[in-house]
């Protein structure tokens, strides 16, 4: 069979390349107008998904080709069912016929043979151990066992209902990730993605670890656009993980890097992920209070990817780029402006109060009509011909107010039918499909994996055994505050060990959040708690969607890459305990002076707890002073006084005596 990795370097075949084109029109259609139901619409994008994936890796050979394509007509067949015989489905739900049955038992098998081509094992593996709970947990001694259930009620939850397959994480690669995947894939198109690599370069380039610091910036910014880690992972990763390889990081630390940058774009404002607008509507508070709380954390989590990769860079002696060779950022902002349009028009719809598929749709017609606005009128000599094209195109866009997204679809066809006339205007039109189908070839692993955590949501539904883990982990917590803190962690990133972002937070917010709360943590920060060690979970081996979404980019395991992530977010796991003890950190209280003083702090206990963990800050440091430069970094955690006392004279003492022990180094090197 072939490898993913080498899979996914090759051209589309042209049939999957229009079937890839088809599904990525079938996701704009539904997000635009809304014409099925969202059970249709889940079903149909995973039997897309099938039919992709099976065709796609299908192995070497005539006969495994046919039986490949066989696979994924089956799939996408299959999910045709709950179209076609919706209403009766509707009608009868919960009692299963036979016809049902063998929908259901050949979806499920089909969900998971397509994740283990497309993800290998692990996934599928942990998955099926859940599935074996829900089949035979009557059995298990102690206080996980479960009453029992029949065959038929595990199919129907798993293959039916919105529970299973068909669940909360297939909702989400269905409309936000899926719609945000394509925003990104004509974004690069659009030259965005050159503009961010250009600017970080000619910012960050040059220094000491200059490539893998691009990575973090580049990611940062792209974590303002589409709020998706995998998104981010296959759009910047495609320019930075190469660049890290080329200049001296392993494969595995260069994807470490960019999966790690990349999931900071779920808790940078302006758009974050789509667990915030959840957040706010269960907290019946504003999105820019969401916004407000999440800020100062997301900087902080980008700082310590960068301190990271830095002290990395130190510790391997590794260089930057020639400053001849950076581009000026300043340039490039200056050259490119007019891309970021598409941004300012994403964010201000989002934040005049609609919906963030209604924005991503808006925002992914704005940048095409950029794109075939900007061939069209190629080559025009005259400044005043262009000024008023753009012009009269702006106003033109400007009737979405009273048309909708229809406006920008007319638009589009317009500008579509010019380009056909233009000489070159069918390279853009090719670029266009080339961005559609790129699209749904980036969003296969995410989705395919959304739909096999489906099963473990289900289960978890079905048996009641999330409410059993995490209500006897974290009572265990309940008259200490930190150890109720450790333990809400532990269980984040345990459930996340398989259930992506959204399911980890309703999970462990619905659990931990209440008990937190009556140990005198502000709701806002404890549904951030747990928001943010959901996404450190999917940074987590040995089930790390950014990680594997970086796999055929660096061309390594997914598990290697998710270990190096870890290694250069672990910094970051400072930060959240830090906001509990000190809501200042999430502007929750507090003045200007209060929330100086706890950045200033997070940012040396975050340096400490990466050259600790590094094992560099100016020069290498030994096994003790490493463990020392921890055990400091966790003095300045807890916001009281005499810890903070203690964990600022031991910082000075480790400072001073690492700076005095590098001069003398340094000194006799210069001797010798």
């Amino acid at each position: 069979m072939s490898s993913p990795h080498d899979i996914a370097a090759q051209p589309l075949p042209r049939a999957i390349f229009w079937i890839a084109v088809v599904f990525s029109c079938f996701q704009i259609w539904t997000a635009a107008y809304s014409p099925l139901s969202s059970q249709v619409v889940r079903a149909v994008h995973v039997g897309f998904v099938l039919l992709m994936i099976f065709s796609l890796y299908s192995g070497g050979g005539r006969a495994r080709g046919a039986l490949g394509w066989g696979l994924g007509i089956l799939g996408f067949a299959l999910s045709l069912y709950h179209w076609v015989f919706e209403s009766d489905l509707t009608a009868r739900a919960g009692q299963m016929t036979d016809a049902d049955m063998v929908v259901g038992i050949l979806t499920i098998l089909l969900v998971f043979e397509a994740t283990r081509r497309m993800m290998g094992w692990a996934l599928p593996i942990i998955c099926g151990l859940f599935l074996a709970y829900g089949l035979f947990g009557q059995y298990m001694p102690g206080p996980f066992v479960h009453r029992g259930y029949g065959f038929d009620q595990i199919v129907s939850t798993l293959g039916f209902g919105v529970e299973g397959i068909y669940g909360t994480p297939t909702y989400v690669s269905s409309t936000y990730i899926y719609l945000f995947i394509l925003f990104g894939a004509f974004l690069e198109q659009a030259g965005m993605i050159q503009l961010f690599s250009d600017f970080s370069m000619g910012m960050v380039g040059h220094t000491r670890g200059g490539p893998a610091k691009v990575s973090v910036v580049s990611s940062g910014l792209m974590g303002t656009i589409n709020g998706s880690g995998v998104a981010n992972v296959v759009t910047t990763g495609q320019f930075t993980i190469p660049l890290m390889k080329r200049f001296g990081y392993s494969p595995a630390f260069a994807g470490g890097v960019e999966a790690t940058s990349s999931m900071g774009g779920q808790i940078m404002p302006p758009v974050m992920g789509a667990v915030a607008f959840i957040m706010a509507e269960t907290l019946n508070i504003p999105y820019v209070e969401v916004v407000k709380a999440a800020l100062i954390p997301a900087i902080l989590y980008f700082t310590t990817a960068f301190i990271s990769v830095h002290l990395e860079a130190g510790r391997r002696g590794l260089h930057g780029l020639a400053k001849e060779d950076c581009p000026d950022p300043w340039k490039a902002v200056r050259a490119r402006w007019y891309l970021l349009l598409p941004l300012i028009g994403l964010v201000a719809l989002l934040f005049s109060g609609y919906t963030p598929l209604f924005s991503g749709t808006i925002g992914l017609g704005l940048t095409v009509i950029l794109i075939f606005g900007a061939a069209v009128i190629q080559g025009a000599s005259q400044p005043v011909l262009r000024y008023v094209f753009w012009l009269l195109l702006g106003i033109a866009c400007a009737g979405f107010i009273q048309f909708g997204v229809t406006d920008f679809f007319v638009i589009i066809a317009i500008l579509g039918l010019a380009l056909l006339a233009r000489r070159h205007g069918r390279d853009t039109l090719r670029l266009a499909l080339d961005s559609l189908a790129e699209g749904a070839r980036n969003a296969l692993s995410v989705a395919a994996a959304c739909a096999l955590v489906g099963v473990i949501i289900g289960i978890i539904n079905l048996t009641g055994v999330a409410a059993e883990f995490g209500g006897q982990v974290i009572a265990i917590g309940e008259d200490s505050l930190f150890l109720a803190l450790f333990l809400t962690m532990i269980t984040c990133l345990v459930l996340g060990m398989g259930i992506p972002t959204i399911p980890n937070y309703i999970i462990t917010s619905s659990l931990a959040a209440p008990i937190l709360l009556k140990l005198g943590v502000p709701l806002i920060i404890s549904h951030m708690f747990v928001f943010y060690f959901g996404i450190m979970a999917d940074l987590t081996p040995p089930v790390a969607l950014a990680a594997f979404a970086a796999a055929p980019i660096a061309r390594e395991n997914g598990l290697k890459i998710s270990i190096q992530a870890l290694r250069v977010a672990v910094a970051g796991f400072v930060v959240p305990y830090m906001a509990v003890y000190s809501p200042a950190l999430m502007l929750q209280g507090g003045g200007t002076l209060d929330v100086a003083y706890i950045v200033f702090k997070a940012l040396v206990a975050i340096t400490l707890w990466a050259a600790g963990i590094t094992g560099f800050l100016l020069t290498p440091i030994s096994w003790f002073e490493r463990l020392y430069a921890i055990a400091a970094a966790i003095l300045l955690v807890a916001a009281i006084p005499l810890t903070d006392d203690i964990g600022f004279a031991a910082t000075a003492l480790f400072l001073a005596w690492h700076v005095a022990r590098t001069r003398r180094a340094r000194a006799a090197q210069t001797a010798a």
